[in-house]
C-alpha cells in the first residue's frame, strides 16, 4: 500500500505549536477536534507518538494522523 504524500504547509515563523498546526493543516477542525486527536493517540510526530498540544513544530518536522501528512515550511 504505498504511502500518502506529505504535504508541505507554509508557517509564517516558526516554532508553531502542534494544536495549532493540526487546524492550519486542515487535519483538525478546531481546538477541540486537535485536542481529541491528541488525548486518543491518533497523532505521531516525525514517527513517535505525541500527546502535547504544545508540542513544538520546525520546519521539517512530519505530523501524521491516519492516512493524512504534513509538514510546516517556513514563508
Amino acid at each position: 500500500m504505498p504511502k500518502a504524500p506529505i504535504r508541505d504547509i507554509e508557517i509564517a515563523e516558526e516554532p508553531i505549536r502542534l494544536g495549532q498546526f493540526l487546524k492550519l493543516a486542515g487535519i483538525a477542525e478546531d481546538g477541540g477536534h486537535a485536542r481529541e486527536l491528541l488525548e486518543t493517540e491518533q497523532v505521531m510526530l516525525n514517527g513517535r507518538l505525541e500527546t502535547r498540544r504544545g508540542a513544538q513544530l520546525r520546519p521539517g518536522d512530519v505530523v501524521a494522523v491516519g492516512e493524512q501528512c504534513a509538514r510546516p515550511i517556513l514563508h
